[in-house]
């Protein structure tokens, strides 16, 4: 299995959400925190912002019965 990493774009793109809601949820502990891969560069591991995502689907009324 490839490891793959986002960067801040990327992960907006995949979560629809914006700049200051993704680092209020890192602060407060409900979103996945970018790791540092260089001295000015930090990414998310796109598996853990996968997770999330699914996380927050599997919560939704019906999402077992596959209905929105």
């Amino acid at each position: 299995m490839a490891i793959k990493a986002l960067n801040l774009k990327g992960v907006i793109e995949k979560v629809t959400l914006g700049k200051t809601a993704i680092y209020a949820g890192i602060k407060n502990g409900t979103f996945p925190a970018p790791a540092k891969i260089g001295e000015r560069r930090s990414a998310w591991l796109e598996s853990e912002v996968d997770q999330w995502l699914a996380d927050r689907f599997g919560e939704r009324p019906n999402a077992a019965k596959g209905r929105v």
